[in-house]
């Protein structure tokens, strides 16, 4: 029983991070992917040991869609996502900290390009202007992260998928 419970459990594992890699790859409006989601809710439901599968699905898809200056930034920003999610206590938690996470990858990747880019002057300035320049991102950012964040609650909360991985608190 409980090596049927572990198989199912490295399923869906595979699954999500295959949900990751594919909505990488295929086209997309930009930023509008499951990422921030997933890498909530994978530490949540799995736990924290699941990161450096995470991050090395983003360095796989990276080296197809192409390596970038800013992957410290992104890959460390969606590592702190990752850690954010162990703070997660019940469904209002989780609400928050997936916004919160969603704030801090917008907040963390945006100084990246503003301190590593020469599109923005190096000043306070510059600084406020990546920040408003980034906006249309952050809504799809937000929207898609809300979005696939309700989806999997939906399923949390539904025990569709996560029936047996282990007691999580809905309210």
């Amino acid at each position: 029983m409980k090596s049927n419970k572990i198989f199912i459990n490295i399923i869906l594992f595979l699954g999500c991070i295959g949900i990751t890699l594919l909505f990488r790859i295929i086209p997309h409006p930009p930023n509008f992917t499951p990422v921030i989601a997933m890498c909530f809710y994978l530490p949540f439901l799995f736990g924290i040991w699941v990161l450096p599968f995470v991050i090395m699905s983003f360095a796989i898809t990276d080296y197809f869609i192409g390596f970038h200056s800013l992957l410290i930034w992104t890959w460390g920003s969606l590592v702190v996502v990752g850690i954010l999610s162990k703070f997660s206590i019940g469904f209002k938690t989780r609400l928050f900290l997936v916004i919160a996470s969603s704030f801090t990858f917008f907040v963390v990747t945006n100084f990246g390009v503003w301190l590593t880019s020469s599109f923005y002057e190096q000043t306070l300035n510059g600084l406020f202007t990546c920040y408003v320049m980034a906006i249309p991102f952050y809504t799809n950012t937000l929207i898609s992260t809300a979005l696939f964040s309700g989806l999997i609650e939906l399923f949390i909360c539904s025990k569709i998928f996560f029936p047996n991985l282990f007691k999580i608190k809905a309210n």
